[in-house]
């Protein structure tokens, strides 16, 4: 855990956030700057600063991670539609929080990236 992290404030009950999800392992919860009517960010409890850093060692968490995404799409009514799921890689990627989170976007429709 890094003390000054906002998502690791988060994680520890510190600060303030509209959570969907908890477990031992990834908490989900409702993105204070939504770009889409749902969007909600994925974050491990574990401290990595980003994709970059992922390791062989996180493939279990990094899969978990995205199971609890297709878990929430599903409980938030986006599954079947369609949704994104994101995460941003360094400044140059757009990250802005330096603790590894993917960002699931959905509840209309989304401009293709291509």
């Amino acid at each position: 855990m890094n003390p000054d992290c906002i998502f690791c404030k988060i994680v520890r009950g510190e600060a303030p956030a509209a959570i969907l999800y908890q477990d031992e392992q990834a908490v989900a919860f409702k993105d204070i700057a939504a770009r889409a009517p749902v969007h909600v960010l994925i974050v491990p409890r574990l401290h990595i600063p980003s994709a970059a850093e992922v390791t062989e060692e996180h493939a279990a968490l990094i899969g978990h991670l995205i199971a609890v995404a297709a878990q929430v799409a599903r409980e938030q009514g986006i599954a079947q539609t369609g949704y994104r799921l994101v995460t941003n890689v360094g400044r140059e990627g757009g990250q802005e929080i330096f603790h590894l989170h993917w960002h699931l976007l959905g509840g209309r429709q989304l401009r293709s990236l291509g």
